[in-house]
């Protein structure tokens, strides 16, 4: 099954263009980069929630730890770990 998990971005690379802002994010602490075309709002500090590589929006940080609380119970985050 295919989720939309929630990251917190550590850095964002430097690039003139906008479709091709990446970052690296860290989904409890299992980190991947990530295209942020979609959130040109976003900066380091913030949440986003992924699907497949691509940051679709921003979202709070109370939220995002709920999300990971779920996802740890249900071992959720184990398809991520196997990827690395």
């Amino acid at each position: 099954m295919c989720l939309a998990v929630p990251g917190k971005i550590l850095s964002i690379s430097d690039t003139e263009s906008e479709l091709m802002r990446t970052g690296r994010v860290s989904f409890g602490g299992i980190v991947k980069e990530v295209n942020l075309a979609y959130t040109p709002e976003a900066k380091v500090g913030d949440y986003v929630i992924v699907h497949v590589g691509f940051a679709l929006n921003t979202v709070d940080e109370e939220e995002a730890k709920r999300v990971f609380q779920y996802l740890d119970e249900i071992e959720g985050l184990d398809e991520l770990r196997e990827t690395e």
